[in-house]
């Protein structure tokens, strides 16, 4: 890359509230916001209170949305705001880390109680009967993943190129980086990536405990979910960053909160010497860190990949310079899943521009598949 890439606008919606103030706070200690009830015995971060009027005026527009595009909108606005960017929205590029659509729930609770009661062979069958005879195609137009990516261009009139990815953390990641990347090869100026996330969902809820991933009972630290086998608290967040080249910057007078020095992923296999650690390890090479530096933990809570993390900053503190403060975001705001990676990330530019540290890396590594990695410093 050629191009020096600040980021100039945060928009950060999580259980803790929204914008820049609370979360900067947040970075030095807060109690989390849970629900332990109304997903029980799966504890949550739930969807704050939000004047969806502020930044999707339209009633009809809310309407037509589903909870996780509407809280992507809602953050892409302010995060647009906060560059103060609203006359460059049509040449912003738009890239989005966006899951799957909500799904029927009664539909799948019958689909479920019907296969239980038969042998597996007989029930893999009935279940590609049921959701092809089930589902309704509007349902699944109202559920494409491009949504928000549309919504956000609609609403805001965000009209550079627009690109959704998939793939849960790893979507993020490679989000951030190709954004970051193409701006920074002088395809843009300006670009507008990040993610969503709803966690009070039962069809996600379903399918984490289905592989034994979710925390069961009540709320507890991440370092405690450890000592007990590990455990995923979801968080509802969504994360949008305004990434601009300096000079683009520069030229209309705009202030950088941070820059955004490195950006870089991977997606070990996850098995014989292809680590999610040695992933890691591999990526942090040549990173110019500073003594001092913090770290914002994208630790889930899944045990294997929690392990792998904390096993990685070992490697880390052991062999380069004095590591600082260690946050762990998902003590804070859960794990928002595709909206996890640009949140810590707004976490780490928050810690920097705050003088917490000369520099924040950020850390991802996904539940299932994916590591990443992030360095961010003083513009």
């Amino acid at each position: 890359m050629t191009e020096t890439i600040w980021i100039t606008g945060i928009g950060l919606v999580s259980s803790l509230g929204e914008g820049t103030e609370v979360h900067q706070a947040a970075l030095g200690g807060a109690a989390p916001v849970v629900d332990a009830d109304t997903f029980a015995p799966y504890p949550v971060h739930p969807l704050p209170a939000l004047d969806l009027d502020r930044q999707i005026p339209k009633k009809g527009d809310q309407r037509q949305m589903e909870p996780w595009q509407r809280l992507g909108t809602y953050a892409a606005g302010l995060a647009i705001d906060h560059a103060g960017a609203r006359d460059l929205v049509r040449d912003m590029h738009l890239i989005v880390a966006a899951g799957g659509g909500e799904r029927d729930v009664a539909l799948d609770e019958a689909v479920c109680a019907e296969i239980a009661r038969l042998p597996p062979e007989e029930g893999a069958k009935l279940l590609n009967e049921r959701l092809a005879s089930g589902l309704r195609p509007t349902l699944f137009l109202a559920q494409l993943s491009n949504l928000l990516a549309g919504n956000i261009s609609i609403v805001h009139g965000v009209t550079g190129s627009s690109r959704t990815f998939m793939g849960e953390e790893s979507a993020a990641a490679d989000a951030v980086r190709i954004a970051a990347a193409r701006l920074g090869e002088g395809r843009g100026g300006i670009a507008l990536v990040g993610g969503a996330y709803v966690a009070g969902r039962w069809d996600m809820l379903l399918l984490y405990s289905a592989s034994g991933q979710l925390r069961r009972g009540d709320w507890v630290p991440l370092a405690q979910r450890q000592d007990a086998g590990g455990g995923l608290v979801t968080g509802t967040a969504a994360a949008f960053l305004v990434l601009e080249t300096e000079s683009h910057a520069k030229a209309r007078g705009a202030r950088g909160i941070a820059r955004l020095t490195a950006v870089r992923s991977a997606a070990a296999r996850r098995r014989g010497a292809d680590t999610a650690e040695a992933a890691a390890t591999r990526l942090a090479a040549g990173l110019p860190l500073a003594p001092g530096y913090a770290v914002v933990s994208g630790a889930t809570g899944a045990a294997v990949p929690t392990a792998a993390e904390a096993a990685f900053l070992a490697g880390l503190r052991d062999s380069g310079p004095v590591q600082g403060k260690v946050v762990q975001s998902a003590d804070l705001i859960g794990h928002p899943v595709e909206a996890a990676f640009p949140a810590d990330i707004a976490l780490g530019a928050l810690a920097v521009a705050g003088g917490a540290a000369p520099q924040a890396l950020v850390t991802g590594f996904g539940v299932w598949r994916g590591e990443a990695l992030a360095l961010v410093e003083a513009p």
